[in-house]
């Protein structure tokens, strides 16, 4: 097809003409989004902070997430919780954590209730800080931790003999008194000045502060995907891959829509084309009456029938008919040779013989495209090919084309046949029987080919 399928009107089309078509088809997958649901239990998600103190570098956090995820962590909470059949592993895949902005992280627990989901957090939550802590301590330095003890008491003592020697410093006003006092009290600010950045660079100090920072709430919904979600996903993604079908389909179609392409592929000329009245398909049985109910059994990807009337589809087939008088040396017989199954042209050939009378006389027969046979020359000076746009290949016209050489028959002509709607009132005139000449059907006007 050409590069029109992708327009937004073909996707118009798509919807007119096969809207219940997809409404069916998102339904079913609606259905189909439910049932999957019903494969999976229901699940709720909730999460619980803990605050880490102090200066944290972002790879820190990240690793601290590792460790709130540990498989040490998760163990301990399994072990806990107490939960029947659920062990560590199982909750492995039920815990997640995130460094959030302020030195945060938020452990999250997804459970089949909403009461476990927060006792999963807040559990997990207490593990973490609690193994946190113990890493903290096993890996802090027993002489390192000694020194820094004996360094905060001797500062201690050097603050005492400070404010001693301050209260023995003559209590007098002179100015040597006064420097004197002041120097001891600079000299005991720096000191725990000092002292108090000795503790804030201690790493125990600081990361063995951590908090959990209150419960974990309990959740008031269950975590996506819900039920609700997956039946409109289903049908978004049935609707979706109908209207994609649609057009792939027709973008891989090679059936012949233009006037050219068909000539082309019979090899001879085109006389005109004809409308009949639009139809619906019959056909009885379940299959045609589901076809029916969702409206498959007309063609979407042909443009839409414009309104004729009765006069103006005449007018056409008259003038077909002149073009072919014109091309004929003398008054001769032709066969019509109408493709099986295309009941357009089929209708349109039934009528060009109603029009065309004895001058020239035609013979319609049907041809099958799967196994094209034309019966033999007799009394015929050539084919006329009937058939309706979009409906063959170039390989099936040129079958039928190669099946007419075969046959000793030289193709006249190519008449292309279309569908309009017919007008509500009827056009004034004379009836069409008294203006229809006689009618020159051979006996296997019907189709069939001998």
């Amino acid at each position: 097809m050409s590069d029109d399928t992708i327009r937004l009107v073909t996707i118009g089309r798509i919807f007119r003409r096969r809207w219940r078509l997809l409404i069916t088809l998102a339904l079913v997958g609606a259905l189909v989004g439910y049932g999957t649901s019903l494969l999976f239990p229901p699940r709720y998600t909730t999460s619980a902070s803990v605050l880490l103190p102090g200066a944290w570098e972002e790879r820190e956090l990240l690793t601290q997430t590792e460790i709130a995820t540990s498989s040490v962590v998760v163990d301990r909470a399994a072990a806990t919780l107490g939960w029947a059949g659920v062990g560590g592993r199982e909750l492995r895949d039920r815990v997640s954590a995130q460094a959030a902005d302020g030195n945060i992280i938020k452990i999250s627990g997804t459970a089949d209730t909403p009461k476990r989901a927060q006792q999963l957090s807040d559990q997990v939550a207490r593990q973490f800080v609690t193994f946190a802590t113990q890493i903290v301590g096993d890996n802090t330095d027993p002489e390192a931790a000694a020194q820094l003890e004996a360094l905060r008491q001797t500062v201690k003592q050097t603050s005492r003999r400070i404010t001693e020697l301050a209260d023995a410093a003559d209590p007098g006003q002179t100015v040597e008194s006064v420097q004197a006092r002041t120097d001891l009290e600079k000299l005991r600010t720096t000191l725990q000045e000092a002292i108090n950045k000795l503790d804030q660079a201690d790493p125990a100090a600081n990361k063995a502060g951590m908090v959990v920072m209150g419960p974990a709430p309990r959740p008031a919904g269950q975590a996506p995907p819900t039920r609700m979600q997956l039946a409109v996903g289903g049908a978004l993604l049935f609707f979706l891959l109908a209207v994609i079908g649609h057009l792939a389909a027709a973008r891989m179609s090679r059936r012949l829509r233009t006037e050219p392409e068909i000539a082309a592929a019979l090899g001879s000329a085109l006389l005109g084309a004809v409308d009949v009245p639009g139809e619906r398909p019959g056909g009885r049985g379940p299959r045609a009456g589901i076809r029916r109910l969702l409206g498959i059994d007309v063609r979407w990807d042909t443009p839409s029938p414009q309104t004729s009337d009765e006069a103006g589809r005449r007018i056409r087939y008259r003038r077909v008919c002149a073009r072919l008088r014109d091309r004929l040396p003398a008054p001769r017989r032709l066969l019509v040779v109408v493709p099986d199954g295309d009941e357009i042209a089929r209708r349109a050939a039934e009528q060009l013989v109603a029009e065309a009378g004895s001058d020239p006389l035609l013979r319609v027969v049907g041809v099958s495209v799967s196994e094209p046979m034309v019966p033999d020359r007799e009394h015929e000076s050539g084919v006329l090919v009937v058939v309706s746009a979009g409906s063959w290949t170039s390989g099936e016209l040129a079958g039928v084309a190669e099946a007419c050489a075969d046959a000793r028959h030289k193709v006249v002509g190519i008449v292309l046949a279309g569908t309009v709607r017919v007008r509500s009132t009827r056009s004034a005139g004379r009836p069409r029987d008294a203006a229809e000449p006689p009618l020159a059907v051979g006996a296997d006007a019907g189709g069939g080919a001998r």
